[in-house]
């Protein structure tokens, strides 16, 4: 189900939410939602605008696109299509829980860090970091290059 943050706030305290890109989604994607999921506590998937992938590299799905997708995975019960930081969204959800990898233990961004404070959202760590969109991106066009 996609959520509009207009009702955000009706989900306070009651989900777990994970929160990226998503682009392009992969395997890693796949065993965090399945981590995330069993904690025990409906999952809400934060997905970034479209700018901040393209911070990255060039969006090859839409925001859109990446929710329709992604509401379609089983661990998931709900998403939403961030137009903010996620420091807002986590002000606005005020999740139970909020989930990072563990390529995040030495350090979620502060903001984020100081709203989870503020509004007692527990961060916890998962070691499901199996690959890398930006990466597996790398590698595509390197061997694409490569067979040219």
């Amino acid at each position: 189900m996609i959520i509009p943050t207009e009702r955000l706030h009706e989900f306070r305290g009651l989900v777990t939410m994970v929160s990226g890109g998503f682009d392009p989604i992969h395997h890693g994607h796949v065993a965090y939602f399945r981590a995330a999921a069993d904690l025990g506590i409906p999952v809400l998937c934060n997905i970034s605008h479209d700018a901040f992938v393209g911070t990255k590299h060039p969006p090859l799905l839409s925001h859109g696109q990446r929710a329709l997708v992604i509401d379609a995975f089983r661990d998931i019960e709900y998403v939403h299509l961030a137009r903010g930081t996620t420091a807002q969204v986590l002000a606005e959800l005020q999740p139970r829980v909020f989930v990072k990898g563990g390529d995040w233990a030495a350090g979620v961004p502060a903001e984020e860090e100081q709203v989870c404070r503020e509004h007692g959202v527990e961060i916890v760590f998962l070691d499901t970091v199996m690959d890398s969109s930006s990466r597996l991106l790398e590698d595509f066009l390197r061997r694409h290059e490569a067979a040219a």
